[in-house]
């Protein structure tokens, strides 16, 4: 009797283990869960697949391409309970398509939420297009913007390859096709075309300014030289709005566009590919602290290759040293 006892005993303890485990377990995830519920309330980042009303915050950086990630949140933005939307812009701007592709997608999300853009640094150029989309551009005084302008940019090689004696052949269909190649210097009939390429680009670029700006043709002949304006002086010649930064996008949403006061303000970003988390950059940077110029160098090089490959066809984009 005394050994059955003890066998019972002995069951009931691992049954009372295996239920402390498991509520330890169960204790330590909600734990974790409230943690990290605690940390993204204080940091003020809560999933966009939230279906409370908040104010979304979509930032435009970078190189602008009309990349899938955007558009797809952009989407999303638009099927969410989002009650409007801030564009928050910092961009020398891009590819001429990219920016006509991006501005097109905020164009269909203000029809559904009311869209204001607020620049940060800069908004030029492919950017500056971007930031026509919205309802209401706000820019900082010391903000860039402008660059109304196209270009087209190719390395011409011709003088080196003379120099040291190569020489590239080709046969070609017509003798226009594959221009230019940057081999040979261009023929004036190749920029002829190029020429005529830049001007119905530029074209389409000023009409869109024109039309969002709502300018005369002495008001657009003001702006659209290719220079940029600092935020004080493009308010002069309408380019923007009101000088100002989040809070008075805010202040207006609410005062002009019925958007409730008191909304939570959320990012809404998308996941991150390792293409774009600028690791060649980085390690670039971490092999020159470590004393490995040489490394580094080449890690940049590869690096400035990389972002040239995302530049193909016509620019709007505004650089140092650039004219457009």
């Amino acid at each position: 009797m005394s050994n059955q006892s003890s066998a019972d005993h002995l069951v009931d303890r691992r049954l009372l283990q295996r239920r402390l485990s498991f509520w330890r377990v169960a204790a330590f995830v909600v734990l974790i869960v409230l943690i990290g519920a605690v940390g993204l309330r204080f940091s003020g980042e809560v999933a966009p697949t939230s279906l409370t009303p908040h104010i979304a915050r979509l930032s435009i950086s970078g190189l602008i391409t009309g990349d899938r990630g955007t558009l797809k949140l952009i989407d999303e933005i638009s099927k969410s309970n989002a009650k409007a939307v801030i564009l928050s812009i910092d961009s020398p701007g891009g590819t001429t398509t990219g920016a006509e592709i991006l501005y097109n997608a905020i164009r269909r999300l203000a029809k559904k939420k009311p869209v204001v853009a607020v620049v940060g640094n800069m908004a030029a150029s492919g950017a500056y297009i971007t930031a026509l989309a919205a309802d209401r551009i706000v820019a900082h005084g010391n903000s860039l913007v402008g660059s109304i302008g196209v270009l087209i940019q190719y390395p011409n090689i011709a003088g080196l390859l003379d120099k040291v004696g190569v020489k590239i052949d080709a046969v070609k269909s017509s003798p226009i096709k594959a221009e230019p190649s940057g081999y040979e210097p261009t023929s004036p009939e190749v920029r002829q075309i190029l020429t005529s390429l830049v001007n119905d680009s530029y074209g389409w670029f000023k009409n869109l300014v024109k039309k969002r700006r709502n300018l005369n043709d002495s008001e657009l002949a003001a702006v659209d030289t290719g220079r940029v304006f600092t935020g004080r002086q493009g308010l002069s010649v309408k380019l923007i709005d009101q000088i100002g930064g989040e809070r008075e996008a805010v202040a207006w949403l609410v005062h002009k566009k019925g958007v409730p006061a008191g909304l939570p303000i959320r990012d809404w970003k998308g996941s991150t590919s390792l293409e774009r988390l600028g690791i060649l950059g980085s390690s670039a940077r971490i092999a020159e602290t470590l004393g490995f110029s040489g490394v580094a160098h080449v890690l940049n090089q590869a690096a400035d290759y990389h972002d040239a490959r995302l530049l193909d066809g016509l620019l709007s984009i505004w650089q140092v040293g650039h004219i457009e």
